[in-house]
């Protein structure tokens, strides 16, 4: 609920009722709260007269986002005018921003998939490296932890963070990502090597600290009051990992946390294709498993990649390539 005095602006009312209409669909809204929120100070600090958001102050709340990256800044500006929007049913005078003056946003990320290579190599440099008793002793038990769920199960990040040891159940090999993005909830079943490699840091966790409850974040470290790893902190752990074991793009840069995510659905789609499998059937269940609310999300995450080339390729021409007349033949020039 939004409290009533953090929204000063002319557009506070509007602000209210947008946001508890979309958190009334089911969405928490909460960064383009944030967005808004940010927007509302920023004409209420304009001083007086209140000011309304006209095409002058856009542009200079606009000019404020400077500093950040072209999508980024584009982002904001889009939530911001699909308020107008609504807004504009209401107020059918107010200002909607013109879509065409945003910033032309940047090629997006490719990601990096990962081998069954790379990531031993990455598990192989986790069990090299000493932990330090003192301040981390599981430092790289979970940071090995976290490559596994993030390679095998294309977890989100925040998904890894959040977990607990009461979501896994030990008896049917099952973790509960609970209330995750767009408030959906799932149980994913886990190989039961991957299992044992949970049962084993629960093991080395109940050793290392006796007094932590079920409660308490999976990969947490106690120094930082019980609190979870952070994410920066996670990326860090994973950036001196990629770097020994000499894991980079195509670009020499360092890949992504994101990108096991990638990984993860482009190798489902490798497994359902070498096993003769009906991929597009498959998509929802694929869909499911990662979280999304539509199979439109997912095919954010099937990038083309030389794997699944060669094997689409190979798939094709087993099906059709008797249909195929080579030029020349049957009196075709």
């Amino acid at each position: 609920m939004i409290r009533q005095h953090a929204l000063q602006s002319i557009l506070a009312t509007d602000i209210r009722r947008y946001i508890e209409t979309k958190q009334a669909l089911g969405r928490s809204f909460e960064s383009i709260s944030i967005i808004l929120f940010k927007l509302d100070r920023f004409l209420f600090e304009l001083g007086k007269p209140p000011s309304d958001l006209t095409p002058e102050t856009f542009r200079k709340w606009s000019h404020t986002l400077e500093p950040l990256s072209p999508n980024t800044r584009a982002g904001r500006m889009r939530a911001v005018r699909n308020f107008c929007v609504y807004r504009h049913q209401t107020v059918p005078t107010c200002f909607v921003p013109d879509p065409t003056l945003f910033p032309k946003a940047c090629p997006p990320v490719q990601p990096h998939i990962f081998s069954e290579d790379e990531v031993s190599r990455l598990l192989h440099q986790c069990d090299g490296l000493p932990e330090d008793p003192a301040r981390a002793p599981l430092r790289w038990a979970g940071t090995r932890l976290a490559i596994v769920l993030l390679y095998t199960t294309g977890l989100r990040r925040g998904e890894l963070l959040r977990l607990t040891p009461q979501d896994y159940d030990p008896r049917g090999h099952t973790l509960l990502i609970q209330a995750s993005k767009f408030h959906k909830s799932r149980l994913l079943p886990l190989p039961n090597d991957v299992a044992q490699q949970v049962d084993k840091f629960l093991q080395i966790r109940r050793s290392a600290y006796p007094c932590a409850s079920a409660a308490t974040p999976l990969i947490y470290s106690p120094s930082g009051r019980d609190r979870a790893y952070s994410g920066t902190r996670l990326a860090m752990n994973l950036r001196i990992l990629f770097d020994r074991a000499g894991v980079k793009k195509v670009g020499g840069g360092r890949p992504r946390v994101h990108d096991f995510r990638h990984s993860h659905a482009v190798n489902a789609l490798l497994r359902w294709y070498r096993a003769g499998a009906d991929v597009q059937a498959k998509l929802p269940l694929l869909a499911t498993w990662l979280g999304h609310v539509s199979i439109l999300s997912t095919y954010h995450y099937l990038h083309f990649a030389e794997q699944l080339r060669a094997v689409a390729s190979s798939r094709f021409a087993d099906a059709y390539s008797r249909l195929v007349v080579p030029a020349g033949k049957n009196g075709v020039d």
